[in-house]
């Protein structure tokens, strides 16, 4: 492959909260940070609605695309001394670091759900389609932005170059757990990372860790539990995402049954008919939606006009532990009693996470396990060494919440109602 990008005459340094300073050399990189669909990550959150719980989650996806290239790089500068490792493939592992998450829209995840989208496609479209990255990509070589693309989707052949951007220790998970933690105020992501890059080794197969550095790993998976549990499905972020999500619908319904919205809808037109080309998507951010949700304040629809109010000033719904299936549609019956439409205001959400798995013969799983070298040489998977990690791998936790409008409820002027509706709710 010839190259023909090489160095910056002069060091680039981003300024960054948790890793101090970003390093960038390489003018390729600097010139993947200047595109507009990478500049685009500015404009969406890297928490979505977790600003509304935890203040200072105000944080973004270029920050944390910038935090992943920073970690990735210091690994190379690790690894380039070892005779393991192919120095062939640095760029190409930092370029799939920073670009990893490019094709994120605003809210992500809700909006995925919503629309019934991923990601990832357009992650892959961004790479491969005519865009700016893809120019600045193909500058290392033309086949080098499908390279890019396979090392994100886990199918490029060297496990090694997977592992350091996909795995259950790598660093995209390191960057965005100290990230999210610094932003939220806690404590939990907090995890001692220059132990843990000091440990590293490559391998054929993939990252593995000295054991001398096992309870850093241990503290790694610990960390990862607790924010998964206090912060990323913490009910009150899972309620403003409800709220969100019951947005989307509505208008999107109102939309394909004909309604006539008092302003233009050009940006969520082609979505709503089931297929957004990759420009509009790129147009898309959070910005954009948070004006809609503005001017739809003063839509006549008033299931849109009432959760917009809710969720541009923070008037959640509450929640409660989710009642059995009998007593749902029982719930669900009242509400249309009341007037109160339950497609919109009672709604279940789910949250569940694996903390730590590992791969068992005959199985198909994506989790590899995370490896321990020992002084002899030997390989051992981590939780047959760690009683900590062994007490909680394979052990999937899932928590069950029903939301719904409290405020809504107190109106109800049938008082026999309001208080069967409020029984079942707080039934145990």
């Amino acid at each position: 492959m010839t190259r023909t990008l090489g160095k910056l005459h002069e060091e680039k340094v981003f300024k960054d909260p948790v890793h101090r300073y970003i390093h960038v050399r390489d003018e390729l990189i600097w010139r993947l940070i200047g595109t507009r669909e990478f500049q685009r990550l500015r404009r969406i959150r890297q928490l979505g609605t977790t600003y509304l719980t935890f203040h200072g989650a105000e944080h973004s996806r270029f920050s944390h695309s910038l935090g992943v290239y920073e970690i990735t790089r210091r690994i190379m500068n690790i690894f380039q001394e070892r005779s393991d490792w192919n120095p062939d493939e640095r760029m190409l592992v930092l370029c799939a670091a920073l670009l990893h998450d490019v094709g994120h829209g605003p809210f992500s995840h809700s909006f995925e759900k919503v629309f019934q989208v991923d990601h990832e496609d357009f992650t892959r479209g961004i790479l491969l389609g005519e865009t700016e990255v893809n120019q600045v990509l193909r500058l290392e070589g033309e086949d080098f932005p499908e390279k890019v693309a396979d090392v994100i989707a886990k199918t490029y052949p060297n496990k090694l170059v997977v592992s350091l951007i996909s795995s259950q220790i790598d660093a995209d998970r390191m960057d965005y757990l100290l990230r999210d933690a610094y932003f939220t105020g806690v404590s939990y992501g907090n995890f001692d990372i220059e132990r843990i890059l000091r440990v590293m080794r490559p391998t054929d197969d993939g990252v593995v860790f000295k054991s001398s550095g096992m309870h850093a790993v241990e503290d790694y998976i610990m960390s990862r539990y607790q924010m998964y549990w206090q912060v990323y499905f913490h009910p009150v972020t899972r309620g403003a995402e409800v709220i969100l999500r019951k947005i989307l619908h509505r208008a999107k319904e109102l939309y394909m049954n004909g309604y006539q919205f008092e302003k233009d809808l050009s940006h969520f037109e082609s979505i709503f008919r089931g297929k957004m080309p990759l420009d509009d998507y790129i147009r898309l951010d959070e910005g954009v939606m948070q004006y809609y949700f503005q001017i739809w304040l003063d839509e006549k629809d008033e299931i849109l006009q009432d959760l917009c109010t809710r969720f541009l000033n923070r008037k959640l719904f509450k929640y409660t532990e989710m009642v059995p299936m009998a007593d749902a549609y029982q719930l669900k019956e009242l509400f249309k009693e009341a007037g109160i439409d339950p497609e919109y205001y009672l709604v279940q959400d789910s949250s569940s996470d694996l903390p730590y798995d590992f791969y068992r013969p005959g199985e198909q799983e994506e989790r590899l396990p995370i490896q321990l070298v020992k002084p002899n040489g030997d390989i051992a998977e981590l939780s047959r060494e760690s009683d900590v990690v062994e007490a909680i791998s394979g052990k999937r936790r899932t928590d069950h919440k029903l939301y719904y409008p409290l405020d809504l409820i107190e109106k109800i002027e049938n008082v026999p109602l309001k208080n069967k509706i409020k029984e079942m709710l707080h039934r145990k």
